[in-house]
């Protein structure tokens, strides 16, 4: 479809979105000043840190207690391993009777490393604010990884209620020689894609843990996903500055599982993934004001892998931008599968040059060889609206593959203007067995949808949600 171009300069303007300065945020806050009492105890030369008395220093004013990791043998030369430091410091604030602060100061840099026991373990005795001021890094690369320990995670957090992890400073993955590793999904001299799977480690992962507070931090080049959160809940999330290569595999910048009531506001996320993903059990989630890319966009999903159940429902995601991305908003699902997604809003989100700006797949796949299936999780309740920018014209801009069996229901499109980047042309919009209703003219149109509801369709099993 060819459309005159003042239409389409109309159009594209006609409704104008705004954004807060996500970078000024981030930079005011990190000029925040924290009042810390630094220990100035010199320790003696080169000690066991089982051998050291560690000391803390409380504030009068507020009657916080600040508990330095140098306190307790941390060296900071970024070679030591400061790991024994760090438990020592955690353990002796997280059994203080009042809540205190964990100090990991400015100037310094840790290597701490995995552990087979977790080392920031719960319940604590009261909250703990995890203060980042300087930089934490794990061994460098699979070859100095400790070899009794886990590949699958390195920071965990574990049965933690109230806490918050915040500061001005670095959580550096280094990443890069696990990317380069063989089993890693890497081009083929032919071009294609050898993909494979191998253990790689998640930078920082929160597992049975609520009431939890990560801010302004900056988080980069994790060997695999840099949050991770699994059966969590009242999580708050803002100021982050997430960031890895395009090409770095599996890098998603935060994935949330099982967990619910979480608020993701004011970051910025670049990876070689999606810079969100949302994963089965997860409800109440409102995602704003994100600078999202280069990456695979924000998902939802996958779900219903080798035909498990998945719920989610409750997802916001709004005021935000997705730049040079190979996906925009998507929700993804296996065939096979059992549950549902629904109450899904994506609201005034501006696409720059993103292959797939607007996408369901529900028959999502690694390869070209997946078995058709008749289960599948159900999806309703979809509202796109004020979703305006620029596409890659490989793809088209809008594609709603749904299931033959479960077809996709009650999607809303509103204020939706889609143009190609690099052409006049317009591209259809692609439609498999989805219901719903165009709101306003959409750009382009989306004549594809079906209207109602499928006269037919099997019992959904979105019931057990």
């Amino acid at each position: 479809m060819i459309l005159p171009r003042i239409l389409i300069l109309v159009c594209l303007f006609s409704s104008c979105v705004s954004f807060p300065l996500i970078q000024d945020k981030l930079n005011s806050y990190t000029k925040q000043k924290h009042l810390h009492t630094i220990s100035r105890i010199s320790l003696p030369p080169d000690p066991a840190p089982e051998a050291v008395s560690p000391s803390y220093n409380v504030d009068s004013a507020s009657n916080i207690t600040t508990f330095n990791v140098q306190s307790f043998g941390a060296i900071g030369d970024g070679v030591t391993d400061d790991t024994q430091a760090f438990k020592m410091a955690w353990d002796t604030a997280c059994q203080a009777e009042k809540s205190g602060i964990l100090l990991v100061p400015k100037g310094y840099s840790f290597m701490i490393q995995s552990t087979n026991t977790t080392i920031f373990t719960g319940p604590c005795k009261s909250g703990i604010t995890f203060q980042i001021d300087g930089t934490i890094m794990p061994p460098d690369g699979p070859d100095s990884w400790p070899i009794t320990s886990s590949k699958k995670q390195w920071l965990v957090f574990y049965r933690i209620n109230g806490m918050s992890l915040q500061g001005g400073g670095v959580i550096d993955g280094r990443g890069e020689k696990w990317w380069n590793l063989p089993c890693k999904p890497h081009k083929a001299p032919n071009g294609k894609t050898l993909p494979s799977v191998c253990d790689s480690p998640v930078a920082i992962r929160f597992f049975m843990s609520s009431n939890l507070t990560v801010q302004g931090l900056e988080v980069k080049n994790s060997p695999k996903f840099h949050l991770r959160f699994d059966v969590c809940q009242d999580v708050d999330i803002e100021l982050l500055n997430i960031n890895s290569p395009a090409q770095s595999p599996n890098t998603d910048g935060i994935h949330i599982e099982n967990t619910k009531n979480v608020k993701i506001y004011n970051s910025v996320i670049s990876t070689g993934d999606d810079c969100v993903s949302i994963g089965a059990g997860c409800y109440n989630v409102d995602i704003r004001n994100i600078t999202c890319g280069p990456s695979h966009g924000i998902s939802i999903g996958s779900l219903g892998v080798r035909n498990s159940r998945a719920c989610v429902s409750n997802i916001t995601v709004s005021d935000s931008v997705i730049r040079h991305s190979d996906n925009g908003v998507r929700i993804k699902t296996w065939q096979g599968g059992l549950g549902s997604v629904s109450k899904v809003t994506f609201h005034n989100i501006y696409m720059d040059t993103v292959r797939n700006p607007i996408i369901i797949d529900q028959y999502y796949c690694l390869t070209k060889h997946c078995p058709n299936q008749t289960s599948a999780v159900s999806i309703s309740d979809i509202l796109y609206s004020n979703i305006k920018g620029t596409y890659d014209v490989r793809s088209p801009p809008m594609r709603f593959a749904c299931s033959d069996s479960f077809p996709c229901t009650n999607l809303t499109l509103s204020e939706v203007e889609l143009l190609p980047i690099k052409s006049q042309v317009v591209s259809n919009p692609f439609c498999w067995n989805a219901y719903g209703t165009m709101q306003t003219l959409t750009i382009p149109p989306v004549f594809c949808l079906l209207e109602g509801l499928p006269q037919s369709m099997q019992q959904s099993d979105s019931a057990g949600c």
